[in-house]
């Protein structure tokens, strides 16, 4: 008959009741239950061997007592049952199945973090909107004549709208005779240039893609941001497919060069999120998913990220992308000088810029503004040096520059001079770049 049990309390308990046991033939001491006993005192109840034959299977219990009143002992009871035992064990070996023993040993699936879901989740939403930009240049093959386009650089962008904008870094397009923007989904699109502001290293391209295909980033602001708040940085480092890289904002408000004209940008974001060769163009995210920069620069000697990265803020971003979708060019005041390196003017023991040249149809040389030049012995005249702006101080060409930003072109200054030994102030009205109109 088989043997089963509706409770198992240990898997050595639940091994032997599997298997299948026939009891021996016993007294019958009372009309309830068949009791065995056995010389350690302990007695093992059993349902009534009535009940078993009718259902085909029982319910035992197994406890302990002690037991002071004469009791009939079964010599060979033990050893029958030990064999039974040994017997059931080795069965269940051969008999139990998978699900069985997976009850013992359960692994529980391994989560995610919180943290690390909405790391996973932002990547998978704004990785469609990052685009591969590759820089083609025209070769000729010194010995077939024959003319090729070479690969001279590559970087990252991501798409502005759904008229197929991409905005990316200028010194990712630089001396470029081709583009090619391949998207997320490996689809490749020849791309035209719709304008660039070398100053502030902003390129706007634009390519035939379908509306589908083109997933542009949501525009945060940068105006609010704090020091150690989460960023994340996704690009193409080494020409690799989509790379994600985490860090915190770890400066506000540095100042860097235009790798194209050496012009200062203003308030840019460092962060140790790291940025590689490739990242260059590549979006710069808040917790959101949000835009707040464009991944532009490292500080690195050996030119390896160094954990300091810069970007551009998308406020400063975001007017330069809407002048050139609007009208291919950005309008920037100027005052139409040439000046001394910072170091030259330290040495003459002044603060502020020395006008190295004005030309006569420009701001500065209708205004009246001095240059440097030599007399008619060769001697050398030092130009006007220029130390205020609108009465804000001027100590090196940093500072005008980041003036003129605040100004617009048509708009009448106040230029203070050093004329010799003398202070004069100037009115000069700005006017765009000579190549801009």
């Amino acid at each position: 008959m088989a043997v089963t049990t509706t409770t198992t309390t240990t898997a050595a308990y639940s091994l032997i009741c599997s298997a299948t046991l026939t009891p021996p033939r016993t007294p019958k001491l009372n009309n309830t239950t068949t009791t065995l006993f056995s010389s350690n005192k302990s007695l093992i109840l059993f349902p009534q061997l009535n009940t078993l034959k009718r259902t085909n299977k029982f319910h035992f219990s197994i406890t302990t007592k002690p037991f002071n009143k004469p009791f009939i002992t079964f010599p060979c009871l033990d050893s029958f049952f030990i064999l039974c035992t040994s017997l059931a064990l080795s069965m269940s070996l051969f008999l139990i199945d998978i699900d069985a023993a997976s009850a013992f040993a359960v692994t529980p699936a391994r989560k995610l973090q919180s943290d690390e879901l909405a790391t996973v989740q932002l990547f998978q939403q704004n990785t469609p909107s990052v685009v591969y930009i590759t820089n083609l240049a025209v070769r000729q093959d010194a010995f077939t004549l024959d003319v090729l386009e070479v690969p001279q650089g590559s970087g990252s962008g991501f798409v502005w709208d759904k008229d197929g904008h991409v905005v990316t870094n200028y010194h990712v397009i630089r001396n470029a005779s081709d583009l090619r923007v391949t998207l997320a989904d490996q689809s490749t699109f020849e791309a035209r240039v719709v304008g660039f502001d070398q100053d502030k290293d902003v390129a706007v391209l634009r390519i035939d893609a379908p509306a589908d295909k083109l997933r542009p980033l949501p525009v945060g602001v940068s105006a609010d941001l704090l020091v150690g708040q989460k960023v994340y940085a996704i690009g193409n480092p080494f020409g690799l497919d989509h790379t994600l890289t985490t860090g915190v904002i770890s400066g506000l408000r540095r100042e860097i060069s235009s790798a194209a004209t050496g012009r200062p940008i203003q308030d840019v974001i460092q962060t140790d999120a790291a940025i590689n060769p490739g990242n260059s163009g590549g979006p710069l995210l808040d917790s959101s998913g949000n835009l707040i920069g464009i991944n532009t620069a490292i500080y690195s000697p050996s030119g390896a990220s160094s954990g300091v990265g810069f970007s551009i803020p998308v406020d400063t971003v975001g007017g330069i992308v809407d002048q050139l979708v609007k009208f291919g060019k950005v309008t920037r005041p100027i005052l139409g000088i040439k000046f001394a390196p910072d170091q030259s003017v330290e040495q003459l023991g002044v603060s502020g810029v020395l006008v190295l040249d004005a030309p006569a149809n420009g701001p500065a040389g209708k205004a009246g503004l001095q240059p440097t030049k030599r007399d008619g012995y060769g001697r050398l005249i030092l130009g006007d040096i220029i130390t205020s702006v609108n009465g804000k101080k001027v100590t090196n060409g940093s500072d005008l520059y980041r003036i003129l930003d605040q100004c617009k072109v048509g708009e009448q200054v106040m230029v203070e001079v050093l004329r010799g030994d003398q202070k004069e102030k100037i009115p000069v009205v700005l006017e765009p770049k000579a190549d801009e109109t």
